[in-house]
C-alpha cells in the first residue's frame, strides 16, 4: 500500500533539498520544502526530521553513482525467460569490464523498442551495494521506505502530452539527461559537469558554499542580445558559464543522435536557478523549446510562496512523489525489511483503540454490546485473544520470512563461493599465462638489444674511419707526411707521421687536440733520423 506522506530527501556532497509530500487520493500536495547546507550529514537529516515533523514519515532518497546499461531483448519472452536473460547480458559486460555483477544491486525498466518493433529495450540501472549500504546507514535510524535513481524520478513533475517528445536536463552536482518518448523514460544520459563545478570554484572565493549557492541563484545570464556585464557578475559568470557551455554542449549532441524529434527540453537543478537559463539553452538548442521545470500540480503561486522557491526543491519533491507510490515502478533499491513486510493494523496498539472494536463478532467466540463500554472481563478476553492472534500471525511470518532469507542467503553464499573458486581459476591460467609471456618477451628485448648495440658499434666505426681521414686531411702541415694510421681496436687509433721539422709535428698533435679529431691523444718524442723527425700520435675516435 503507498505511503500518504512521504519526505523526499535529495542529498548531495554539501547540500540537501527536502520536500514533505502529502497524496489524498489524486491531489498531490508538497507540506514542507527547503534546503539545508551541512558539515556533518547525519546533523543535518536529524534537523530536517526535526523541522518537518516526519519522525514518523516514510522517507525517499536519491540512489547516488548508479550505473546505466541498455539491453534489446525479444518482446516475446515469458517474464522469467526475460529475467534470466537480462542476467546473462549484465554478467557478460561484467565480465567485459573485469566486474563482479555479485557487488552489484540493480533494477530494470522496459520501453518499446523505437527501431525495432518486435524487440523491448531494457533500462538497467545498477548501484555498487558498499556504496548502497553507506547511503542507508545515513537515515537507518528513521523510516526509511525508497531509493530511487533521481533520473528516473525527475518525470514525475511533468504533465506529460503524449504528442510531445521532451528530455530534462537535471543540473545538480553532476547532469542526468532523461529522455522521455511516447510518455515513456525511454533514454538516460549521465554527464560529469554539474553545479558542483562552479559552486566548488565560487567557494574558492567566498569560502562560503550557501554564500556560492546564493549567488548562483542571483546571477543572471545575458544572451547575445544582453546588455553588458558588469565587472562583478562577470566574475562569477567566468566561473558559471564554461561549466554550461560544456552540458549545453553535450545536451546539442543527444538532440542531434536522437531519431525522434525532441519538442522541449525542460531544466532543472540548481543550475535552473541562474537568471535567464532557459533562454540561453533555447539559443544555441535551435528549434527547441526550453523551459525551467515547475511541478505540474503547483500553482504559479501559492500564497507568499513563489513558484521558483519549488523548482529549488525539484529533485526533492520528485522523491516524495516516488514515495508516495506515484511514477515508474520497480525504481526502489531499498529492499523490504521484515519490520517494512508486517502490515500497519498489526502494529497497533492493543487497547481501547483497538480496530477489533469495531466487529460484533470474533470468530464467532464472543459477542459484545457495542451499545455500551467494554468492562473489564471484556477488555480483558479482547486483549487475550487479539494476543493470540497476533502471536501466531508473528510466528507464521516470521518462520516463514527466516527460512526464506536462510534458503535464498545460502543459494546466495553457494553461488557466490562458486563463482569465486571460478574467477580464482582463470587468474592462475593468466597469471601462468602473463609469466610465460613476461619471460618470452624479456629474451626478445635482450636479443634486439645485444643486435642493436652491434649494429651501433658497427654503423659507429664504419662512418667514423672515413670521417677521420677527412678532417686529418684538413689539418696536416704542408711539410708533414703520415706514413700509416691503424684502428688497432675498437676505436683506438694509431697515426705515425714524420717531417724535417718538430714545430709542423707538434702542430699537428695540437690541431688534433684542440678541433678533438681524437680523444685521449699522447705522442712520442720524436726520433731524427737524416734530418727527418718521426713521431707516434695514439688517440681515440670521438
Amino acid at each position: 500500500m503507498a505511503n500518504t506522506t512521504c519526505l523526499g530527501l535529495y542529498i548531495e556532497e554539501h547540500l540537501i533539498k527536502y520536500a514533505k509530500v502529502s497524496k489524498d487520493h489524486d491531489k498531490l500536495k508538497v507540506e514542507a520544502f527547503g534546503i539545508m547546507f551541512y558539515d556533518k550529514i547525519g546533523e543535518a537529516i536529524e534537523q530536517v526530521i526535526q523541522e518537518t515533523y516526519s519522525q514518523k514519515t516514510p522517507i525517499s532518497i536519491n540512489l547516488s553513482q548508479e550505473m546505466y546499461n541498455y539491453f534489446d531483448m525479444f518482446a516475446l519472452l515469458t517474464k522469467n525467460d526475460l529475467q534470466k536473460a537480462i542476467k546473462t547480458e549484465f554478467d557478460s559486460f561484467c565480465s567485459e569490464k573485469g566486474y563482479n555483477p555479485n557487488v552489484f544491486e540493480s533494477r530494470y525498466a522496459i520501453v518499446g523498442n523505437q527501431d525495432e518493433k518486435e524487440k523491448i529495450k531494457v533500462i538497467h540501472i545498477a548501484a555498487n551495494k558498499i556504496e548502497l549500504n553507506k547511503q542507508i546507514q545515513q537515515v537507518d535510524s528513521y523510516k526509511l521506505s525508497n531509493i530511487s535513481p533521481i533520473s528516473m524520478a525527475i518525470p514525475n513533475l511533468i504533465d506529460i502530452d503524449k504528442h510531445e517528445n521532451s528530455i530534462v536536463v537535471n543540473i545538480e552536482d553532476t547532469t542526468t539527461v532523461t529522455t522521455i518518448l511516447d510518455e515513456k523514460i525511454y533514454n538516460i544520459d549521465k554527464i560529469e559537469e554539474g553545479s558542483k563545478d562552479f559552486l566548488t570554484k565560487i567557494n574558492v572565493k567566498e569560502n562560503s558554499y550557501l554564500k556560492s549557492y546564493e549567488i548562483c541563484k542571483n546571477t543572471t545570464i545575458y544572451t547575445s542580445e544582453g546588455r553588458e556585464l558588469q565587472e562583478e557578475q562577470s566574475a562569477y559568470l567566468e566561473d558559471i558559464m564554461p561549466t554550461l557551455y560544456t552540458i549545453v554542449g553535450k545536451v546539442k549532441n543527444i538532440l542531434k543522435n536522437n531519431m525522434d524529434k525532441i519538442k522541449k527540453v525542460y531544466i532543472t537543478g540548481t543550475a535552473a536557478l541562474i537568471n535567464n537559463i532557459d533562454l540561453y539553452f533555447e539559443e544555441y538548442l535551435e528549434d527547441v523549446e526550453c523551459e525551467i521545470l515547475k511541478p505540474h500540480f503547483i500553482q504559479p503561486t501559492v500564497g507568499d510562496i513563489s513558484i521558483k522557491d519549488y523548482i529549488e526543491v525539484n529533485s526533492a519533491i520528485s522523491l516524495g512523489i516516488m514515495g508516495v507510490g506515484e511514477g515508474i515502478g520497480g525504481m526502489n533499491f531499498k529492499n523490504q525489511t521484515l519490520a517494512d513486510k508486517i502490515p500497519d493494523w498489526l502494529k497497533v496498539e492493543i487497547g481501547g483503540n483497538s480496530p477489533l472494536k469495531d466487529n460484533k463478532n470474533l470468530g464467532g467466540m464472543f459477542t459484545w454490546d457495542l451499545g455500551q463500554p467494554f468492562d473489564r472481563t471484556e477488555t480483558g478476553l479482547l486483549r487475550l485473544v487479539i494476543g493470540l492472534i497476533l502471536l501466531v500471525v508473528i510466528y507464521s511470518v516470521l518462520s516463514g520470512l527466516l527460512d526464506h532469507q536462510m534458503k535464498r542467503k545460502k543459494a546466495e553464499a553457494e553461488q557466490s563461493i562458486s563463482d569465486t573458486n571460478n574467477q580464482i581459476t582463470l587468474a592462475r591460467t593468466d597469471n601462468e599465462k602473463i609469466n610465460s609471456k613476461i619471460n618470452e618477451y624479456t629474451n626478445m628485448i635482450k636479443n634486439l638489444e645485444e643486435a642493436n648495440n652491434k649494429i651501433a658499434e658497427r654503423n659507429k666505426t664504419r662512418n667514423a674511419i672515413p670521417n677521420l681521414l677527412n678532417q686529418i686531411m684538413s689539418i696536416v702541415p704542408e711539410n708533414v707526411q703520415l706514413t700509416s694510421i691503424d684502428n688497432t681496436s675498437g676505436t683506438h687509433v694509431v697515426i705515425t707521421a714524420q717531417s724535417n721539422k718538430y714545430e709542423q709535428l707538434g702542430y699537428l698533435v695540437a690541431k688534433m687536440k684542440t678541433d678533438v679529431i681524437l680523444t685521449n691523444v699522447i705522442s712520442t718524442a720524436g726520433q731524427k733520423d737524416n734530418n727527418v723527425v718521426s713521431i707516434r700520435i695514439e688517440g681515440d675516435l670521438p
